[in-house]
């Protein structure tokens, strides 16, 4: 099994009368490319949005890791990705700058 990040675009008529597209980030675990796409189809949110994949990473290796997924019968079904928020905005200009 791999890991994939599926990039995801949508148009949402809530925002700006969804003239502009937005997008969503999912990871899923497949066996190979075709898989991950059609995994990726059948999420809930994909399906109530109607999105479209504009791209497709297979996960590999990181700074030297190797990515491999493991099954464990006690997680089935779960996914759970941990969000840790933050903001970094560009210093302010400095007047005459």
């Amino acid at each position: 099994m791999k890991l994939f990040l599926i990039h995801s675009g949508f148009y949402d008529p809530e925002l700006c009368d969804g003239i502009y597209e937005s997008h969503a980030n999912y990871f899923v675990v497949a066996e190979d490319f075709e898989a991950a796409r059609t995994k990726a189809k059948t999420l809930p949110d994909f399906k109530k949005k109607r999105m479209h994949i504009d791209g497709i990473q297979e996960i590999d290796i990181v700074e030297g890791f190797d990515i491999t997924p493991v099954a464990n019968a006690k997680h089935e079904g779960l996914t759970r990705v941990v969000s840790h928020r933050h903001r970094d905005l560009a210093p302010k200009p400095t007047a005459g700058a």
